[in-house]
């Protein structure tokens, strides 16, 4: 991606994801960080180190020249109203998930940056793996045949450590257990492939870490195509990635060895036809994060779409949201119900 000179942006949160960011980005040919916007002092040491300069405010970068773009690696509450400030200010913007916790926070932060004609960019990368581009094309020529069922999986214990009452382990700010850390990629994967969710249910469980919003999650997807899906996220069992798309004529499972933050391991794909042996191919790992970030840079200077949509972007909070509500008393919550109602969100 040759420019004449380096798309420049400033990182907001220097947290796990955040410091994540800074380091997949250092000594990017074409994307230069600037410096982290981080108002906790026990964070700087760390970054300087980097060699990054320090912001304790957001708004002390909207009005450099020099900056581009802003990636908010923030907590999940503070979203919308910085993506509304960076937009304003003529800044791209690209937020980390969840873009909001209800679909009218989502709409929200589309039409300030529709309206500012700013990028607006969203954390989910696995649209950028190869294993999963290449199950994208295999569904949309109809390879598989009639899609008939998806299961997908997004677990690890990563954030075991997290201690009870962090933002994380809040129902109002986390809701439904894993789904802002991990299954939000699920069902953004899920969307990708098969359009709109009509209906969700939804439950959860506190199995061992005694968090607020649980530890398990588990969801059934009836989308407007026909087809159905499930998907789950334990936030307290070893690291187990899983796509299984199942057609009449095929099916195709993906494994994934390791977390996108992890630079190792395979990924497997398994596909199935009857009276035929099982066909096993496998990809490297690739840093799909930073293909994310670079594909929105791209998007920003006008050289090509984003991959994904804002409607899509809106659309995976409803789903968001409805399984939240879906997971308070274990009912079906219907998307077109919910996007008419007029009742107070859940989470807020």
């Amino acid at each position: 991606m040759p420019v004449a000179h380096p798309f420049t942006v400033v990182i907001a949160g220097f947290g796990w994801w955040g410091k994540h960011m800074a380091v997949r980005l250092k000594g990017h040919k074409d994307i230069r960080v600037a410096g982290i916007v981080e108002p906790m002092e026990a964070n700087h040491s760390a970054i300087k180190e980097m060699g990054l300069k320090i912001w304790t405010d957001i708004a002390q970068t909207l009005s450099l020249d020099e900056v581009d773009a802003i990636i908010l690696t923030t907590p999940n509450p503070l979203h919308e109203e910085q993506v509304i400030q960076c937009a304003r200010a003529g800044k791209h913007v690209f937020c980390e998930k969840p873009l909001g916790l209800t679909a009218a926070s989502a709409r929200r932060s589309v039409a300030a940056c529709t309206e500012a004609g700013v990028q607006l960019g969203i954390g989910h990368e696995r649209r950028f793996e190869p294993a999963m581009l290449a199950l994208k094309a295999d569904i949309e020529s109809q390879a598989l045949g009639t899609i008939m069922h998806a299961e997908a999986a997004f677990s690890h214990d990563k954030l075991t450590h997290v201690p009870s009452g962090d933002w994380r382990t809040l129902k109002a700010i986390s809701p439904a257990a894993g789904m802002t850390a991990m299954g939000i990629h699920l069902t953004d994967m899920l969307i990708s492939f098969f359009g709109p969710v009509e209906t969700v249910q939804a439950m959860t469980a506190d199995r061992s870490l005694g968090w607020e919003t649980g530890d398990v999650v588990t969801v059934q997807l009836g989308f407007k195509a026909g087809m159905t899906a499930t998907l789950s996220a334990v936030l307290h069992t070893p690291h187990f990635i899983r796509m299984h798309v199942f057609g009449t004529q095929k099916w195709v499972e993906v494994i994934n060895d390791s977390h996108p933050d992890t630079p190792d391991g395979i990924v497997r794909v398994i596909t199935a036809e009857t009276g035929k042996p099982m066909v096993h191919k496998q990809y490297e790992w690739t840093d799909a994060v930073t293909e994310n970030l670079e594909a929105f840079c791209r998007a920003a200077r006008g050289i090509e779409d984003y991959a994904f949509t804002m409607a899509e972007m809106v659309h995976n909070i409803e789903v968001l949201e409805a399984i939240t509500l879906s997971a308070e008393d274990r009912r079906t919550v219907a998307i077109d119900e919910l996007a008419a109602s007029k009742k107070p969100p859940l989470a807020t």
